[in-house]
Parts: C-alpha cells; structure tokens; sequence
C-alpha cells in the first residue's frame, strides 16, 4: 500500500471524481492529502447504541449548531460535523483522515472512522474542543486532511455499509 501524491489525488479528481463538492481545488490539494472542508457543525443531543452485529444499533440524536454570521462558537466538548466534500473511493483506494495541525494548535481534534474501498458519500466526524476557552470554526474552514492509499490488490466488493451514499443523492 502506498499514499497517493498531490498529482495522483488530482488526476483521480478530474477523472474519476474521486473527490467532488470541494470548496477550493487549489488550497485544498496538498503534496500528499486533499484538505476537508466543514458544512455543518451538529451539537449531540441523545446517546447511541452500539452491539456487535448492528442489529440493535442507533446512531446518536443531533441537532444543527447554530452558525453566527458564517461562524460557530463552539465551547469545549464534542460535535459532530459534516463535511462539504463528496468522496467516491474505488475499489483500489481507501482512505484515512487526520486533523489538520492548524485545528490541533487552536485545541482541537477531528476523529473519523476508516474510509473503505468503495465508499460513496459526505463524510461525517467527531470533533473534540479542548481548548478551555472554545474554538470560533468558519463555515467551510480546512478541518481534515483525507490520505488516500492505494491498495495492492483491488477489493471486490466495495462498502455496501448502511451509510453508503448517506448526504448526497446518487
């Protein structure tokens, strides 16, 4: 496995899609990652459920953080947050998300789950707030870099997960 460069990641944008709904081509496409872009920032209102085979799962109740003349005043705590982009993963890429180093020097932290071979979607993330003074986060402000990793050999059946195509419409 090895990670797509800035050239590999652009071609695959503009022929395969592999990235789409990007809010700035040029700032957003790094030497080895492509750049995240926050559209919604959700304040966790429920608790959630999680089991083995997902029979009794329930994903936590949210509610939209309000957003304050394109900023949101968020205290310490977590949140969850929607992302702009729209990211098709083949069958030969998967993908990884960090923190950009610019959130973590102002007190927080993105934590995303891994992006499976086949994924279709806009993706979603716990955003942790540990500064004690809270974070003022822009609309469309760079959270996340996605790190995309070729895979030695193709899957043959992409995610068919349950949240496959979830916030955009195929």
């Amino acid at each position: 496995m090895t990670a797509l460069s800035e050239s590999e990641i652009l071609r695959k944008i503009y022929d395969d899609g592999l990235v789409q709904n990007y809010k700035y081509l040029g700032p957003q496409l790094q030497p080895c990652s492509f750049d995240l872009t926050v559209n919604t920032v959700f304040d966790f209102t429920g608790p959630g459920v999680i089991d083995y085979d997902n029979s009794q799962r329930i994903i936590a109740n949210i509610t939209g953080h309000e957003l304050v003349n394109g900023e949101w005043h968020l205290n310490p705590g977590y949140y969850k947050v929607r992302f702009n982009e729209i990211v098709r993963l083949p069958k030969d890429l998967c993908a990884i998300t960090a923190t950009r180093s610019s959130l973590a020097r102002c007190g927080a932290q993105i934590h995303v789950g891994f992006w499976d071979a086949g994924y279709i979607g806009a993706g979603e993330a716990l955003l942790t707030v540990g500064n004690p003074a809270g974070i003022i986060l822009k609309k469309d402000a760079k959270i996340a870099q996605m790190i995309f990793i070729k895979l030695s050999i193709p899957v043959t059946d992409g995610y068919k997960g349950k949240f496959q195509g979830e916030n955009i419409k195929l």
